[in-house]
C-alpha cells in the first residue's frame, strides 16, 4: 500500500512536476493557447484534493508523457519513478495507431481492470477535461468553432463520455474509493449533455 500522500510538496511529487513541465514544453491543449503541462497539473491538484496518495500524484502528473512525449516510455518511468507509478501511467496510455472509435473502447475496457489509484488518476483526467470543455463552450458563442478541433465532433465525444463515466463511476463504488469523483465526474458529463446535437 503506497504511503499516504505528504502534500503536494514532496520530494517524489516535485520530481514528476518538474519532468511534466520539461517533457510537456512547448505544447498547447487542443484548440486552445494553454500551455498542456496545465492539464496534468490540474489533474494533481484534483487528486490532492480528494485524498489521493504521492503514488496517484506523480501519477496524474505523468500520466501523458508516454503518450505525447518524445523519450519517455514505461520503462523509464518504472526506472525513475517505480513500477507503482508506471502501472498506473501505463493504464492510462493509450495504444498507437487504430481508429478513434477502437482506441476509445479498448480504454473503457481497461476501466474494469484498473486499482483504485489508477481510477483515481483516470476520473480526474477526464473531470478536468470535462470542466476545461464545458469553460470554452460556455464562453464562446458559437459552439461549433470548440468541437472543430474534435474528429469526432459533439456527438459521439459526450456519448463516449458519458460511458467512461458511468463505467469510472461504478468501478469507484466498487472499490470503494473516491466515489466522490465519479459523483463530479457525472455532473460535468450531465452539462455537457445540453450540448448534443438535436435529433
Amino acid at each position: 500500500m503506497a504511503e499516504a500522500s505528504r502534500g503536494l510538496f514532496s520530494s517524489e511529487v516535485e520530481r514528476a512536476l518538474q519532468v511534466a513541465l520539461s517533457a510537456h514544453q512547448g505544447q498547447k491543449r487542443k484548440g486552445e493557447p494553454t500551455p498542456y503541462v496545465a492539464h496534468p497539473i490540474h489533474v494533481a491538484l484534483i487528486l490532492a484534493q480528494a485524498g489521493a496518495d504521492d503514488v496517484a500524484l506523480q501519477a496524474g502528473l505523468l500520466h501523458d508523457v508516454v503518450e505525447d512525449c518524445e523519450g519517455w516510455d514505461l520503462e523509464r518511468i518504472s526506472a525513475e519513478f517505480g513500477p507503482d507509478v508506471a502501472k498506473i501511467v501505463g493504464d492510462l496510455t493509450e495504444e498507437e495507431g487504430g481508429s478513434w472509435e477502437v482506441r476509445k473502447e479498448t480504454a473503457l475496457d481497461q476501466v474494469a481492470h484498473m486499482n483504485a489509484s489508477a481510477l483515481a488518476v483516470k476520473a480526474a483526467d477526464k473531470l478536468h477535461n470535462m470542466r476545461s470543455l464545458l469553460a470554452r463552450l460556455e464562453a464562446e458563442p458559437d459552439a461549433d468553432v470548440v468541437w472543430r478541433v474534435f474528429s469526432r465532433g459533439p456527438g459521439p465525444s459526450i456519448t463516449y463520455a458519458q460511458r467512461l463515466a458511468d463505467a469510472l463511476t461504478e468501478r469507484l463504488e466498487a472499490v470503494g474509493q473516491f466515489q466522490a469523483l465519479g459523483v463530479e465526474l457525472q455532473q460535468a458529463v450531465a452539462r455537457l449533455t445540453r450540448y448534443l446535437p438535436s435529433a
